[in-house]
C-alpha cells in the first residue's frame, strides 16, 4: 500500500509554578516555534493558551515518529525557554473555560459571535490523523467504512478524565464538549465523492458552513489535502501512543482499501449503534464493552481489539509497522493517559494530599509524559 500521512497535534502551555494555564503566553514561544519549525508547521489555536503542530507529510510510520519528536521538542524547548510548559492531553485537570480568551483571529471571532458558550467553553485539545491513498471515491468508501471502529480510537487515547477539577466518570469528557457544536460526532454514510459534495453544496446554500472544514466530524474527507482525516482522537501525552494510533490507523485503511478493491468492504454499522458504541467508549475506555463490528455482539473491546490486530498483521508488514502495531496492546494492558490521571490523583489523595495538590500532580505527570523522548 502507498500512503502518505501527517498528524495534527494541540498541546496547552502551563504556567510550571501554578500549574495552571497560561492564558496569555508570550508571542515570543510562537515565533520561536516558527523560526525553527524546519519542513513542519506550528501555528496558533483558537485559544491563546493552545498551540497546534502539524507535521510534514510522511511516508512511512518511522518517518512519522520522527517527525513528532521533532515537533513536539520544538514547542517544548520553545515553551522551556520562555518560562512555559507543555501539556499534550484533551483537557487541563482543573483550568476554568472562563479564564481563557480566543486568538485574535477573525475566523475564530466569527465562531465566537455565532456560537456564544457552545465554543467558549471548549477547552480542549485534540490529535488529528491524516492519510493519503486511493483516489477520491475511494477515500469515501473507506471512510464509511472506518466509521465503525471510532469508538475503538476513541478509547485508546482517552486523556481528558478530569475537567475543571471534577472526577467526571469518563474517560474521554473532550467529546461531550464537543457534542455541543454542529457537525459533529458520527458522519452519515457516503458512498462517493459526489455524495460528500452534495453536503457540502446543500449546506453552503443554506448559509450553515463556509466550506468542508466546517464539517467536524469524528472523520472527514479534508478540505485541503487527499487524505481522510481522523479526528476523535484525545491528545496523548505519551508520542509512543501517538504513533501507534498512527500505526492503527494505516493498517485499518490498507485493510479495508484490499476489500474495496474486491468488492468485499463490510456492511457498516448502523449510524445509531455506532454512537452507542461512542458513548460507552467515553464512559468506560478500556473498560467498555461495545457491539462488535463484525458480529455486533457485545464484547470486552480489549478482545474486540485483539482480533483486529490479528486480522491486521498482514497489513502491518505491508506497511513496515508492525511493531508501532503491537504498541496497541500495550495500551490495553497498561491503560491510557486517562486511567493514569484517575490512579495519580487516587494515589495522591490516599497519601494525604489535598485536592489541590493532587490536580498539580495530575498535572506534572501530564508534563512529563509530554517530555518522553523531547530532544533538549
Amino acid at each position: 500500500m502507498q500512503f502518505t500521512i501527517g498528524v495534527e497535534e494541540e498541546f496547552f502551555l502551563v504556567d510550571p509554578v501554578t500549574r495552571d494555564l497560561i492564558s496569555q503566553p508570550t508571542e515570543a514561544i510562537f515565533e520561536a516555534c516558527e523560526r525553527n519549525a524546519g519542513p513542519h508547521r506550528i501555528v496558533h489555536e483558537f485559544l491563546n493558551t493552545q498551540i497546534e503542530t502539524n507535521t510534514k507529510v510522511c511516508t512511512s510510520i518511522a518517518e512519522l515518529r520522527d517527525a513528532l519528536h521533532e515537533t513536539r521538542s520544538i514547542v517544548v524547548n520553545a515553551a522551556h525557554d520562555h518560562n512555559a510548559a507543555v501539556i499534550a492531553a484533551s483537557m487541563h485537570p482543573y483550568a476554568k473555560w472562563q479564564e481563557q480568551s480566543p486568538t485574535p483571529k477573525e475566523r475564530y471571532e466569527e465562531f465566537e459571535l455565532r456560537m456564544q458558550d457552545a465554543i467558549r467553553r471548549m477547552l480542549i485539545s485534540g490529535m488529528h490523523i491524516h492519510v493519503g491513498f486511493g483516489d477520491e471515491d475511494q477515500r469515501i468508501r473507506v471512510m464509511s467504512a472506518l466509521r465503525n471502529y471510532m469508538p475503538l480510537f476513541c478509547v485508546l487515547s482517552a486523556s481528558s478524565p478530569i475537567v475543571e477539577g471534577r472526577q467526571t466518570g469518563f474517560r474521554s469528557f473532550r467529546l461531550s464538549y464537543l457534542s455541543g457544536l454542529p457537525r459533529t460526532g458520527i458522519p452519515p454514510y457516503l458512498n462517493s465523492w459526489s455524495d460528500y459534495e452534495q453536503v457540502i453544496e446543500e449546506m453552503q446554500s443554506l448559509d450553515f458552513i463556509n466550506d468542508g472544514t466546517e464539517l467536524w466530524w469524528d472523520i472527514r474527507p479534508s478540505a485541503k489535502y487527499p487524505t481522510i482525516e481522523l479526528r476523535i482522537c484525545d491528545t496523548c501525552p505519551l508520542v509512543e501512543d501517538a504513533v501507534a494510533l498512527a500505526a492503527l490507523y494505516v493498517c485499518l485503511i490498507c485493510h479495508l482499501q484490499t476489500l474495496d478493491e474486491t468488492g468485499d468492504l463490510p456492511s457498516p454499522q448502523s449510524r445509531q449503534l455506532i454512537e452507542e458504541n461512542r458513548w460507552h467508549a467515553q464512559r468506560y475506555g478500556i473498560l467498555a464493552f461495545l457491539a462488535d463490528p463484525t458480529t455486533s455482539e457485545r464484547r470486552l473491546v480489549g478482545e474486540i481489539a485483539d482480533e483486529l490486530l490479528r486480522e491486521l498483521q498482514m497489513c502491518a508488514e505491508t506497511c513496515g509497522c508492525g511493531a508501532e502495531l503491537a504498541s496497541i496492546e500495550s495500551i490495553l494492558g497498561r491503560g491510557t493517559s486517562a486511567d493514569r490521571q484517575f490512579d495519580t490523583m487516587k494515589l495522591a489523595e490516599l497519601d494525604g494530599a489535598s485536592e489541590e495538590e493532587s490536580l498539580r500532580q495530575v498535572v506534572d505527570l501530564l508534563i512529563a509524559e509530554t517530555k518522553v523522548g523531547v530532544s533538549t
